[in-house]
C-alpha cells in the first residue's frame, strides 16, 4: 500500500504594492521639491505684503496666488519632477525607502 506523498502547503501570497508606493513617493517628492524650488519667491512675496489685520484681503490672496503660479513656471515644476524621479530611483536602488527594503 503506497501512500500518496503528503501535500505541502504553498506559501501564502503577500500583497506588495510596489507600483502604488512608487507613485506615492514620486508625488510626495515632487511636492517637496516643488515647494523647495518655489520657496524663495514665496518668501519674497510674503515679505512684500504690508502689515495689517490677520485676515488677508481678496487682492492680497490674488497676489499670493500669482506669486505661487509664477514661482513654479518656467520649467521649475518639470525640474522638480525630474529631481523627484532621481531621488526615488536612488532610494529604490539603495533600498533606503520604506517598502523597498526587503530583497526581492
Amino acid at each position: 500500500m503506497d501512500r500518496p506523498p503528503p501535500r505541502t502547503r504553498r506559501p501564502r501570497a503577500t500583497f506588495r504594492p510596489n507600483f502604488l508606493l512608487l507613485v506615492a513617493y514620486l508625488g510626495a517628492f515632487t511636492a517637496l521639491f516643488g515647494l523647495l524650488f518655489a520657496l524663495t519667491d514665496l518668501v519674497e512675496g510674503a515679505r512684500a505684503l504690508p502689515p495689517g489685520p490677520d485676515e488677508l484681503t481678496q487682492a492680497e490672496l490674488d497676489a499670493a496666488r500669482e506669486v505661487a503660479r509664477e514661482a513654479l513656471s518656467g520649467g521649475r515644476i518639470v525640474l522638480a519632477f525630474v529631481a523627484a524621479g532621481a531621488a526615488v530611483a536612488a532610494g529604490v536602488f539603495t533600498r533606503t525607502l520604506p517598502g523597498f527594503r526587503n530583497p526581492r
